[in-house]
């Protein structure tokens, strides 16, 4: 969906003017980008820089840095469990915060450094430069803060996707806690 709203901000109509394959598992995305399907192909990291390595394409653009700010990562609970269990949802927020700091606040191999052993096949190296290059894109917020813009503009994104039929309101599905 974002990387329709990007070909669409650059006046590029992704029904007519390109042919985006979705029948592709993403765990196959990038086997098949290599082996001859597409000219393009949206990866994640650390998949996006092997492929640079191994010579087959190149990163041209970030969709997360074209598209804008959009929450697509985030935790949801029911408000039953949330007033029922204020300590751990107040655990949980603030164990994602001091992470999001973490990342703020520290040079790349360091953050790089503390994640390997969950990219066993990522070198200590490339896993530094992929993290440099979010850093750069400004990938990881700040705050947890699920902003009623970053909402809205997830919303767009997903209504002109034919996904959702108008947007909801902000203060209907976030709580606030307050």
């Amino acid at each position: 969906m974002t990387l329709e709203w990007v070909l669409k901000e650059a006046s590029i109509d992704p029904k007519k003017d390109v042919k985006i394959d979705t029948s592709i598992a993403f765990a196959a995305m990038s086997g098949a980008f290599i082996g001859g399907t597409g000219d393009f192909v949206s990866l994640f990291e650390p998949t996006a820089l092997e492929i640079e390595k191994q010579g087959y394409g190149y990163v041209v653009a970030s969709l997360g840095e074209l598209g804008g700010i959009v929450p697509y990562t985030s935790y949801s609970a029911r408000i039953s469990y949330i007033k029922n269990n204020k300590d751990t949802i107040e655990k949980f927020t603030k164990a994602i915060q001091k992470g999001l700091d973490f990342v703020q606040n520290n040079p790349s191999e360091t953050i790089a450094k503390s994640i390997l052993e969950f990219f066993p096949d990522t070198s200590l190296s490339d896993l530094t430069k992929v993290i440099e290059r979010y850093k750069y894109q400004n990938t990881w917020p700040k705050t947890t803060e699920f902003t009623k813009e970053s909402f809205e503009h997830l919303q767009k994104i997903m209504i002109e996707a034919n996904e959702l039929d108008e947007i909801v309101s902000y203060d209907e599905l976030i709580y606030s806690g307050k």
